[in-house]
């Protein structure tokens, strides 16, 4: 039934108990009449069009005014404003929450760069394609970095065969062990024929035994160095190995391809997007809801989020499913509203980033506080 009230609907911004509007009596009814007066003005909101209908269209004619709006008092009017504007509010019946204009994003994107300097030689995916994780998506011009990790393994052969070459440490051992049983038979000879052997002699043998000493400690100081060598060539061919791999730039997670930034040809530095990768197993339901209505303490509760077109073959009837997964600890101060989102389970794929629809929070499914 068409309602004959006029479009400018009355907007009450403090629901407080009013005075008579007609007749105040003193300062302090004349001021509470200033605050709770009503400006004749159009829906700033869709929250406000959806209470200016609600009320124009249910409480009117419930009333049975027949059309006789101008009979209501500013009071009277204001009262079906607000509560028509707890109906439009998304609470019905204290039993669940609904947040409109809800948009669904990736869980999960990224902007897949080059890691390396140098010229992209190939695409290997194109747009819309579904990757695995780690896949090779591109690659750059690698064949300077496949040579250098040539070299850095011959280096670390190299350094391998002297590490492990103990020839110089046995020879000292060998030598010691003669001048040591040379300078033993001396000792005893003197000691059965009294200056068989000059001191002299005796000096020099002595003197022989601790150099071999000397050299042999000196064989496995430098074995030592071959070692620590070994050990910086084994770091030089890895991070020639990790330069190599660099130049293939791969997918980090699971996902489609989005975009495709660069073309082969092109030169890279490293920090340039190639491509741009989202995940689309799980998406998030973005919104803003009323502070008053939810709380964080709500995170974890089961949502059902229903697209408002019907894409992806959902309808009202057979939401998707998902869990409220934030609630904005910030109030915004002109709107009084909370930032809110919610992941949906997308394994389907039915659904795509982008796409608007409706958040409904069962109040029961909510966590105990």
């Amino acid at each position: 039934m068409a309602s004959s009230t006029p479009s400018n609907w009355p907007y009450i911004t403090n629901l407080d108990i009013c005075p008579n509007q007609n007749s105040p009596t003193n300062s302090a009814e004349k001021a509470k009449k200033k605050r709770c007066s009503i400006a004749p003005q159009a829906p700033r909101s869709s929250r406000e069009r959806d209470a200016h209908n609600a009320s124009r269209t249910l409480f009117v004619p419930a009333l049975d005014f027949r059309g006789s709006y101008e009979k209501l008092t500013n009071v009277t009017k204001a009262i079906v404003f607000a509560l028509a504007s707890l109906a439009a509010c998304g609470v019905a019946g204290g039993e669940v929450i609904t947040i409109d204009a809800v948009v669904l994003r990736p869980m999960v994107e990224a902007e897949t760069p080059a890691r390396q300097t140098g010229v992209l030689a190939t695409i290997a995916v194109a747009e819309g394609d579904a990757v695995r994780e780690g896949q090779t998506l591109a690659s750059l011009d690698d064949r300077a970095a496949k040579l250098a990790v040539q070299r850095a393994a011959l280096e670390h052969e190299q350094a391998a065969a002297k590490a492990g070459n103990r020839l110089r440490i046995q020879y000292a051992e060998k030598a010691l062990e003669v001048a040591t049983a040379e300078m033993k038979r001396s000792a005893e000879s003197n000691e059965q024929f009294p200056n068989s052997i000059s001191q002299s002699q005796l000096d020099v043998e002595r003197l022989t035994a601790e150099k071999l000493q000397l050299e042999r400690q000196q064989a496995e100081h430098e074995l030592q160095l071959a070692q620590f060598e070994l050990r910086l060539k084994e770091t030089a061919l890895q991070e020639a190995q990790l330069a190599l791999e660099q130049h293939a730039v791969r997918a980090p997670f699971a996902g489609v391809v989005a975009l495709v930034r660069a073309r082969p040809g092109e030169w890279m530095e490293p920090g340039t997007p190639v491509l741009r990768l989202v995940a689309i197993d799980r998406l998030r339901a973005e919104g803003f809801a009323p502070a008053s209505a939810i709380k964080p303490q709500m995170v974890g509760a089961e949502v059902d989020f229903a697209p408002a077109d019907g894409h992806g073959g959902q309808d009202a009837e057979s939401p998707v499913r998902g869990v409220l997964r934030f609630v904005s600890p910030e109030i915004d101060p002109v709107s009084r509203q909370v930032r809110v989102w919610a992941e949906i389970d997308n394994r389907d794929s039915k659904l795509r980033p982008g796409e608007q629809g409706r958040l409904t929070i069962p109040l029961s499914a909510a966590p105990p506080k």
